[in-house]
């Protein structure tokens, strides 16, 4: 099954449970200028609960870039959150 995206479609790359390691994927991925956000649940990083999903953050970047952020996140050594792969 092939998933085609439009040119503003924004895919997970990256998902981890709090705001530490998720800003500082979303910063390496800005450092090698692919554009990128996070996506999180509002109540999890104001009350710090990382249960049932609440400190769960996405890292997203756009369709287009999502092949070199996979690569870029890979070859990254100590990546122990999930790198998606849809």
């Amino acid at each position: 099954m092939t998933t085609e995206h439009r040119e503003g479609d924004l895919v997970t790359v990256y998902v981890t449970y709090g705001m530490l390691r998720a800003n500082v994927i979303h910063g390496l991925l800005q450092s090698a200028g692919i554009p990128s956000m996070l996506a999180y649940e509002a109540a999890g990083p104001a009350i710090g609960v990382m249960i049932d999903g609440l400190g769960k953050v996405e890292v997203k970047v756009p369709a287009i870039w999502a092949q070199e952020a996979r690569e870029l996140l890979a070859a990254e050594p100590n990546a122990d959150a999930e790198v998606t792969a849809s």
